[in-house]
């Protein structure tokens, strides 16, 4: 049984970067789109946004501990997939557990939200991967 190495750290902390980037993204618009005391993205006391991030955050970790996505960060579907689900769940259980709202339309919203973001741009890079791949191939030939 061979043991399959880490990705380069500098892919590694890219992919871990990036998703951490996105995740607070989400959060930002979805307070953006509901913000309506004027407060901002950052809310009351400029923690609004920390606020509504944690929760998907600390599940964003458990994601990539659940699914070794230290082994293939940018994989589709054998790290985006379940990165994305451990952090919706996780993300959702955390919101309920610290008496934030886990309403339907939120659920559904933050679930579609998080696949296009999460799984999105490892989709795109296995494209562009593919693409570059292809070319490489036929030039050397």
């Amino acid at each position: 049984m061979t043991r399959r190495a880490a990705a380069p750290s500098r892919l590694l902390a890219g992919a871990l970067a990036l998703d951490a980037a996105l995740v607070v993204a989400f959060a930002a618009i979805g307070r953006a789109s509901h913000d309506d005391g004027g407060a901002g993205v950052l809310g009351a006391g400029g923690i609004g946004l920390a606020t509504t991030a944690w929760p998907f955050l600390a599940a964003l970790v458990a994601g990539w501990l659940v699914s070794l996505a230290w082994r293939r960060p940018a994989a589709p579907l054998r790290t985006g997939v379940p990165v994305w689900l451990v952090t919706v769940v996780g993300g959702m259980l955390l919101r309920a557990l610290s008496g934030h709202g886990t309403a339907l339309p939120f659920v559904v919203v933050a679930t579609l939200a998080l696949l296009a973001l999460l799984v999105g741009w490892r989709l795109l890079a296995a494209l562009v991967r593919g693409g570059s791949e292809r070319r490489s191939r036929t030039v050397g030939a």
